[in-house]
């Protein structure tokens, strides 16, 4: 089959032929419809995120299940499925009690080592093993993957719109409704206004937030976010955008959400707060990046620095939930899709992505 293959920072993507073994116990193989070019992609191909490689990139997707491994029962061929980049083992602690994006073994062996359950790959190219990206490498004509990263949903939702379910939708809305449980009435800033930026809006509108505040450095993006539900937008160049936030809300915010993650849009999140309010940090930054804040004024102003991962969902339950959300008109997926591209011109998305054109372009095998 073809694929994506990533080898080191600074040397071109390669589509090439690669081998997939079939899938082992606990295991499926899923005909990628579509997958979803991710910031997260990019960090790696910069070299600002440890990855273990040669890997098949590619961590959000979706697709039609036409294999099981031995035991599989919670699947069956024909399946449709959006794709997990946190897969829960079920047994640690974590996914015991309910906290499945944090799940042990995905963050110390699935993730880190790029390998499945087992500790091995099913990817290889001419004897070489390939690493797999999050237990994933959606771009690929097909995958295999745990069983629980292969979450099925409704047969008749379109399968390359909610391929952006897996990671950007639930990121996003999943950091407002489960990381900070924002209530309604509350006050919210978004600090990015990209595919993560735009579903933490409209998570902030399930919310019943009262005012959402879009701030971004592209007017074309803060635009945008009024229609996913933004009641104010700032223009992060004309001005801080801490001090024009303070114009619109001088008590500040509730949740400040940074989408960016960077050390100074860290920082301008914590600076957003109002008494009591939390800052949200969902955007990733390269591995090492320092943030500073003054813990004095965090403590007296009884405020809360909270970290996001994966939007803090449960993926079996959330995923087909936010596909519903979608179907029945809840949630916008559409304008998140700028374009497609086969899979073929993966070099061509990251390029547009790298030049903040696109919010989401889909390769399609």
């Amino acid at each position: 089959m073809r694929a994506v293959v990533f080898r080191e920072p600074g040397s071109p993507i390669e589509y090439t032929d690669v081998e997939l073994a079939e899938p082992k116990a606990g295991e499926v193989r899923v005909r990628i419809a579509a997958a979803g070019v991710c910031h997260s992609d990019l960090h790696v191909m910069r070299g600002e995120w440890d990855a273990a490689s040669p890997m098949v990139m590619g961590h959000e997707g979706s697709g039609v299940v036409v294999a099981l491994g031995e035991g599989v029962t919670t699947l069956a061929v024909g399946d449709h499925v959006v794709l997990s980049w946190v897969p829960p083992c079920g047994e640690c602690r974590y996914c015991r009690s309910g906290h499945e994006a944090r799940c042990q073994k995905v963050a110390t062996l699935v993730a880190p080592q790029g390998v499945l359950f087992d500790g091995t790959s099913r990817l290889s190219k001419d004897g070489e093993t390939l690493h797999h990206y999050l237990g994933v490498s959606s771009f690929a004509e097909e995958v295999v993957v745990p069983a629980s990263g292969a979450v099925k949903v409704r047969d008749d939702a379109p399968l390359d719109i909610i391929a952006v379910v897996g990671c950007a939708v639930a990121t996003g809305v999943g950091a407002v409704l489960n990381t900070a449980a924002v209530e309604p009435g509350s006050t919210v800033a978004v600090i990015g206004c990209g595919g993560v930026g735009l579903n933490v809006v409209q998570g902030a509108r399930l919310a019943g937030a009262e005012r959402i505040i879009a701030i971004d450095v592209v007017a074309d993006k803060t635009l945008m976010a009024l229609q996913f539900g933004a009641t104010d937008r700032i223009d992060a160049t004309q001005g801080d955008a801490v001090d024009q936030l303070r114009a619109l809300l001088p008590d500040g915010v509730d949740y400040a959400f940074d989408a960016i993650g960077r050390t100074t849009t860290t920082e301008q999140a914590i600076r957003m707060l109002g008494l009591g309010g939390a800052a949200v940090i969902v955007g990733l930054p390269p591995t090492g990046a320092k943030a500073s804040f003054e813990p004095l004024v965090l403590a007296e102003a009884d405020q809360r620095i909270l970290g996001s991962n994966y939007g803090s969902v449960r993926p079996s339950i959330d995923v087909p939930a936010l596909v519903d959300r979608y179907m029945d008109g809840q949630l916008k997926l559409d304008p998140l899709i700028s374009g497609r591209r086969p899979l073929s011109e993966a070099q061509e998305a990251f390029d547009d992505l790298e030049a903040g054109t696109v919010l989401r372009t889909l390769l399609i095998p």
